[in-house]
């Protein structure tokens, strides 16, 4: 299940609460119309060609350990007694009211699944029953029955009404499976082009292997960290290793540890070989405190608070990882407007974790954004430039267009202070292709340019290094 509020978490820009004193002969009412305004006509919306698949790089007895873990436990922690998947080919069909833009990003990630999953799986006709039914149906549906989700799978169905009938019983209970037959995937149909892209990858993932979800995973989609949007080299391993002809469904952890070895090094060569090996479990303290910092329904004070908390937990832990860099952000995300200065020192401090591993530029650009729009808030031009040129290739390579809208905003609006009007406009075009995928709507690629326009010093100050 994608997570709507950490999805949200990520994509916001928390340098919009910080407080940055701006010049005192600058109002708020004083930003132009055309900064913070739509062109009369927007360019087309952009869209990414060619994934670029990196395969993992840590050794298989690790992947092992992995797959072990994402595949025999859910992420509420309890135990699945045996693995389950499809037996035979796998169809899928779309029911409901698919936006026009949906198709191209499902036929996409069903090529990925044939060729790099290994996975025979098609599209068959609406009419058509399938393995796999992907429902379109609003926001507003989806989270009157499960309020904090983006999109989610559910197994044994086929339509949101067999779904409604079933809940609270056994068949839809992942621990009662010895074998998939239906699976139902539940997507917003009025959410933007890249968030229903990053629903779809994602809960086609898990309608077809595992449903778990790992922080210690910083190369995958399987983590509630919501960084990674679209299915990574070590996720199709994940599948196809899923898939393999010496697994098949109804065995025990033990039976397919036993043949994991063997399967992944055939499919991963250079990975080598050796018994699996499970990596380190976050203790449940840090997990409710990062689910309590990153969710709905608690007061702001208390968020704070369990941020602060997952951040001490983490450096007891000794920990150096993902997970020390994540309660960071968190704490960031959560203190600007208490302490600008401790928040920006954490995502600092965050960006130098991620930036210390070439596998989590990805990660080190979400810390970038901040810090970038930051440094515009500041006038320093120059700085903003720079780090906003530092991560734009990790996020073209990640596929994210709200990540790098925003970061092109930035960058046009640094440009402009600078004097640099000609390239910034150029920039600022660039932007609003991406933004029309990353946000969807005018409305909200407005918002964005809004966002952005009110941060700035104005036109009227020299930028500075």
């Amino acid at each position: 299940m994608r997570l709507a509020v950490y999805a949200s978490f990520l994509t916001a820009l928390a340098v919009g609460a910080c407080s940055v004193p701006r010049p005192s002969n600058i109002a708020q009412d004083e930003v132009t119309a055309s900064r913070i305004g739509l062109p009369s006509s927007l360019p087309p919306m952009k869209s990414f060609g060619s994934t670029q698949i990196t395969r993992p790089s840590r050794p298989n007895s690790t992947i092992a350990g992995d797959f072990l873990d994402l595949s025999f436990q859910l992420e509420s922690g309890r135990t699945l007694p045996v693995l389950t998947r499809f037996e035979g080919p796998v169809t899928l069909r779309v029911t409901g009211e698919p936006p026009p833009y949906m198709q191209a990003d499902l036929s996409r990630l069903l090529a990925r699944l044939r060729i790099e999953g290994g996975i025979n799986i098609t599209q068959v006709p609406e009419a058509t029953p399938a393995s796999i039914t992907l429902q379109i149906i609003t926001k507003r549906q989806l989270q009157r029955l499960v309020p904090h989700a983006a999109c989610f799978v559910a197994p044994n169905v086929s339509s949101w009404q067999e779904y409604r009938a079933a809940r609270g019983t056994e068949r839809l209970d992942w621990t009662k499976l010895h074998t998939r037959t239906r699976m139902a995937v539940f997507l917003p149909g009025d959410a933007s082009p890249q968030e229903l892209r990053d629903c779809l990858h994602e809960e086609v993932a898990q309608a077809l292997g595992p449903v778990n979800d790992l922080y210690r995973l910083h190369d995958s989609v399987f983590n509630d960290d919501n960084f990674h949007t679209v299915l990574t080299g070590f996720d199709m391993l994940i599948l196809r290793a899923y898939y393999a002809p010496e697994l098949a469904s109804g065995m025990s952890r033990n039976d397919v540890a036993a043949r994991l070895p063997a399967i992944l090094a055939r499919l991963n060569p250079r990975g080598g070989s050796g018994a699996p090996r499970t990596g380190e479990h976050a203790p449940q303290a840090w997990k409710d405190a990062i689910e309590t910092a990153l969710g709905a329904g608690y007061s702001n004070g208390h968020r704070r608070q369990a941020a602060t908390s997952a951040v001490a937990i983490a450096r007891q832990m000794g920990w150096r990882d993902t997970r020390l860099a994540f309660s960071l952000f968190a704490y960031g995300r959560l203190h600007m407007r208490q302490n600008s200065k401790n928040a920006f020192s954490a995502f600092r401090e965050a960006e130098a974790i991620y930036r210390s591993h070439p596998k989590t530029a990805l990660h080190a650009a979400h810390m970038g954004v901040q810090l970038a729009a930051y440094a515009l808030s500041a006038g320093r031009t120059k700085t903003a430039i720079a780090i906003v040129n530092t991560h734009i290739q990790p996020v073209m390579r990640a596929e994210n267009a709200a990540l790098l809208a925003t970061l092109l905003m930035i960058k046009a609006e640094a440009l402009d202070l600078s004097g640099r009007s000609a390239e910034a406009q150029l920039v600022r075009l660039d932007s609003l292709g991406w933004a029309r995928y990353g946000f969807g709507s005018n409305e909200q690629v407005g918002a964005r340019l809004g966002d952005i326009a009110a941060i700035a010093p104005g036109h009227s100050k020299q930028g500075r290094p």
